[in-house]
């Protein structure tokens, strides 16, 4: 299976998603977090640094739960136009 290239919008929209998880994470550990939502700490790594810009949608939902995050918030946080 060939991948499409990412979309600067995609890129960016991956950047905002890491950042936001990094500063929800606050004092906790990668590990600490992954493990809560049923994750490795690689996957959270790469999600922080935007090695993997566009997580799947059950992977962005239980990090959400994990740190007290409403989706709604993640999609307002994340969207490239205000929503």
């Amino acid at each position: 299976m060939v991948r499409t290239p990412l979309t600067p919008e995609e890129r960016e929209r991956g950047e905002r998603l890491g950042a936001l998880l990094r500063e929800a994470r606050a004092g906790r550990s990668m590990v600490e977090v992954a493990a809560s939502a049923g994750l490795s700490a690689e996957t959270l790594r790469k999600i922080e640094t935007g090695r993997a810009p566009t997580p799947a949608f059950f992977t962005v939902a239980a990090l959400a739960e994990a740190l007290g995050l409403s989706l709604d918030d993640v999609i307002r946080r994340c969207a490239l136009v205000p929503v």
